[in-house]
C-alpha cells in the first residue's frame, strides 16, 4: 500500500474540532447579525433597554468588548497558525495559557460587544444560543482531545479554566506570602 493509498485521518479528529462547529457558528452569526440589524435600526421591537442605558454608556462598553475579542482572537490564531510546526500538540502558550477555548471566547465577547451597542433582546437570544452551541462544541472537542492526548490534555484541563480566566494562578493561596 503506497502513501496515497493509505486511509487519511479526518483532520477534524486531529485538531479536536467538532465537525459541525464552523457551519453552526456561521448560521448563528448570520442570524445574530440579521436580527441585530433589523431590530436595532428598523423594527425596534426588543430594544426597550436603550431607554435606560444611554448610547454614551453603551458605545464604550461595546467597543471595549469588541477590542478585547479581536485581541484574543488574534492571539489565539497566532498561537495555532503562525510560526508553528505542523506537529499536533496541546497548546499551553499565549491565549491558550489563559483559557482552554480562546477562539470561542473571543466570538462570545465580540457578539456581546455588538449586542451592547443597541441592547436588542431578540439578538441576545441568538447570542445565548451561540454560547450554548459553543459550550457543546467545546465539550465534544475536549473529549476528542482527551482521547488523542490523554494525561497531557487532562493536566491542561486541570491547570487552565475552560471559559473564565483565573484572577490568580491555581495554588496561590496568599499572593503576599514570601517565596522560598
Amino acid at each position: 500500500m503506497s502513501k496515497t493509498d493509505a486511509p487519511r485521518e479526518n483532520p477534524t479528529r486531529l485538531t479536536g474540532e467538532h465537525p459541525a462547529s464552523d457551519a453552526v457558528q456561521m448560521i448563528l452569526a448570520i442570524l445574530f447579525v440579521g436580527c441585530w440589524i433589523a431590530d436595532s435600526f428598523f423594527l425596534r421591537v426588543s430594544t426597550l433597554l436603550n431607554v435606560h442605558v444611554p448610547l454614551i454608556v453603551r458605545i464604550p462598553i461595546g467597543a471595549v468588548f469588541v477590542v478585547i475579542a479581536l485581541l484574543l482572537a488574534r492571539a489565539s490564531h497566532q498561537a495555532v497558525f503562525v510560526g508553528k510546526d505542523a506537529e499536533h500538540r496541546v497548546l499551553r502558550e499565549g491565549a491558550f495559557a489563559i483559557v482552554r477555548h480562546p477562539m470561542y471566547l473571543s466570538e462570545i465577547l465580540l457578539f456581546f460587544g455588538v449586542l451592547a451597542f443597541s441592547l436588542s433582546l431578540a439578538a441576545a437570544a441568538f447570542w445565548l444560543a451561540l454560547i450554548v452551541a459553543l459550550h457543546v462544541f467545546a465539550r465534544t472537542e475536549e473529549k476528542l482531545l482527551l482521547a488523542r492526548f490523554g494525561d497531557e490534555y487532562a493536566a491542561y484541563m486541570r491547570d487552565v479554566p475552560m471559559w473564565l480566566p483565573r484572577l490568580r494562578r491555581r495554588g496561590d493561596r496568599n499572593p503576599r506570602a514570601p517565596v522560598g
